[in-house]
C-alpha cells in the first residue's frame, strides 16, 4: 500500500469511486495536476468505463490537492517529443479524453477547485456542466509556447463562443473566474471548497435520481453538430505535434521547465 501511495505522489494517478449512481473520477499529479500521457489515457479509459456502467447515472470529474485544477500538458513530455508523429500521439491523449467525455451517455460534471491552464480549460469546457471556485482563473497559454490551443479549441469555442475563444487564444494572460463564469465556461462560482463540494454533491445526487434515458437523449442534443470531431481533433493533434518540434516551441518549453 505504501509503495502505491509513493508512486502516486511521484507519477500521479486516476481513481474512480462509484456510490449512489455517481462515478467520481479524480486525477492527481504532483506537478500542479499536469497531464502526462499516462494520466490522459487513464482518464479517457475510466470516463469511458463509467459511461458503460449501468449502475452509473452521472459522472463527476475532479482533481486532487489544494493547488491548480489542472496545469495542462506535461512540460517534461512536451520537451521529450522527438518527431511530429510522437508529438501528434501525445496530443491525441487530449483528443481521446475529450471524445470520451463527449461520448459518455451520462452527464459529466466538472468540479474546478483552482486555476485551469491550457488542457485544463479544455476539460472544463468539455464537461456538460462545470462548477468552480472563485479562484478558478483560466488561461490558454499554448500560443506563448509556440503551439496553439488546437485540440481543446473546439470545446472552448463551443462553450464560450468564437470571440471569447479568440481572446483567450490570442492574449495568453489570466482571466479570472468571474470572467469565465459570465461567458459560460462555469455555471456557478463558490467562495470556499466546502460550498463547492456541497453544490457538486447535491447536483450529482439529484441527477442520479432522474431518467437515464432522458439524460442520455438530452446529452445527444447538447452535442449535436460534433459528429466530425474524431477527424477534426486528430487533425488538430497533428498540427500541435508538428509545431511543438519548432525551435520557438523548444526554447519556450525549456525556459518554463527551468523555472
Amino acid at each position: 500500500m505504501q509503495g502505491s501511495a509513493d508512486e502516486a505522489r511521484q507519477s500521479g494517478a486516476v481513481t474512480t469511486q462509484v456510490e449512489g449512481g455517481v462515478a467520481r473520477v479524480e486525477f492527481f499529479h504532483p506537478r500542479k495536476n499536469s497531464l502526462p500521457a499516462a494520466l490522459l489515457a487513464g482518464l479517457a479509459r475510466q470516463v469511458t468505463e463509467a459511461g458503460r456502467d449501468d449502475s452509473v447515472r452521472v459522472i463527476v470529474l475532479s482533481s486532487g490537492g489544494d493547488g491548480p485544477f489542472c496545469a495542462g500538458a506535461s512540460f517534461d513530455e512536451l520537451a521529450a517529443v522527438d518527431s511530429p508523429e510522437s508529438g501528434k500521439e501525445f496530443f491525441m491523449g487530449f483528443a481521446r479524453l475529450i471524445l470520451a467525455m463527449k461520448s459518455a451517455p451520462k452527464f459529466l460534471l466538472a468540479r474546478v477547485h483552482g486555476k485551469a491552464v491550457g488542457g485544463g480549460v479544455g476539460l472544463a469546457a468539455a464537461a456538460d456542466y462545470a462548477l468552480a471556485s472563485d479562484r478558478a482563473a483560466v488561461k490558454l497559454s499554448e500560443l506563448a509556447l509556440g503551439i496553439g490551443p488546437f485540440v481543446v479549441g473546439p470545446c472552448v469555442e463551443r462553450k464560450l463562443g468564437r470571440g471569447n475563444f479568440m481572446a483567450l487564444a490570442l492574449d495568453t494572460g489570466w482571466r479570472d473566474a468571474g470572467w469565465a463564469c459570465r461567458r459560460g465556461l462555469y455555471a456557478a462560482l463558490f467562495e470556499d471548497r466546502e460550498s463547492l463540494d456541497e453544490a457538486v454533491h447535491s447536483l450529482a445526487a439529484r441527477l442520479a435520481e432522474l431518467s437515464p434515458e432522458a439524460m442520455a437523449s438530452l446529452k445527444r442534443v447538447f452535442w449535436e453538430g460534433t459528429g466530425d470531431w474524431d477527424r477534426l481533433l486528430e487533425q488538430r493533434a497533428a498540427e500541435s505535434g508538428r509545431l511543438v518540434r519548432s525551435e520557438h516551441a523548444r526554447r519556450a518549453i525549456a525556459a518554463l521547465r527551468a523555472r
